[in-house]
């Protein structure tokens, strides 16, 4: 159906030719693919802005969006819906176990967390689990390594994701993968118990940072020696998902590491990275 909006009972629905409108924008904008298997979540989620606009027809959403004289402070709201912000604290465990039993170790040769802070980057990072639960293995790794410093930098896409990091505040029940012992250490409970907040020697290592994967450069101050960028290339078209991996290698030391989610790969990929582990790569010295 495709007139400028059609009734699905009595609740407005989004035409084929308004989602073919926005999932181009998208792409373009943020390099991310919306194929029509979303339509229906872009759907559920711009409504609510509909409603908050005051808004009666999703074709006056999308006229909104798209264009460049009115849009700016809507497209801020817009690509917060349009990205998927799905994280947990120790996401793939195994990754911090070579972080810290491999990575950490062979950059310390080098001076990284000696002579200078060691640097990573957790990109995109969500609401913050990831880097809060770098931070908190580094604490643990800097015990054993007494002046070991660290620095965290967390970039994202949405601002929503991104002032959830920085509040450092979570549901009880998102702390559950992290275990008793760093959870009375690192972790603050409420009155009520029903939510968490990151120590402030935590929050202290961490900094926040708004980036687009898609622009031509990405306005990071110093060189990073370990990279995450888990679970979010599986989003981009091969040819977009090459252009963000050199960008990103651009600000990895030689010897660094990058890190990919579980289900992603590098192979067949024209990156200067070489495999080191499953899903683990490391930067040709």
């Amino acid at each position: 159906m495709d007139n400028a909006f059609a009734q699905s009972g009595d609740r407005i629905a989004l035409s084929d030719k308004d989602f073919q409108r926005l999932s181009v924008f998208i792409e373009a904008t943020s390099g991310i693919q919306m194929p029509m298997s979303k339509k229906s979540m872009l759907t559920a989620r711009i409504q609510k802005r509909l409603r908050l606009l005051g808004m009666h027809s999703f074709t006056e959403y999308v006229d909104l969006v798209l264009d460049p004289r009115d849009a700016s402070e809507e497209l801020i709201h817009f690509l917060d819906i349009v990205t998927t912000n799905k994280t947990d604290f120790f996401r793939e465990p195994n990754h911090f176990t070579y972080m810290t039993e491999t990575a950490l170790p062979d950059l310390m040769r080098s001076g990284a967390g000696v002579s200078r802070p060691v640097r990573i980057w957790s990109a995109p990072c969500s609401t913050g689990e990831e880097p809060y639960t770098m931070a908190m293995v580094i604490k643990e790794f800097a015990s054993r390594n007494p002046g070991y410093k660290a620095s965290i930098l967390g970039t994202d896409l949405s601002t929503r994701a991104l002032q959830h990091a920085e509040n450092a505040v979570y549901e009880m029940e998102k702390a559950d993968p992290v275990p008793m012992a760093l959870k009375q250490k690192y972790m603050l409970r409420s009155k009520d118990r029903t939510r968490v907040r990151m120590m402030a020697e935590l929050r202290d290592m961490v900094q926040f940072q708004h980036l687009n994967f898609m622009d031509n450069e990405y306005r990071i101050s110093n060189p990073m020696d370990i990279i995450f960028c888990r679970n979010c290339l599986i989003y981009f078209d091969r040819p977009t998902a090459e252009k963000i991996v050199n960008k990103l290698c651009r600000h990895l030391l030689p010897g660094g590491y990058f890190f990919i989610g579980h289900s992603e790969t590098l192979n067949k990929l024209n990156v200067p990275v070489v495999s080191v582990a499953p899903t683990i790569y490391q930067l040709q010295k």
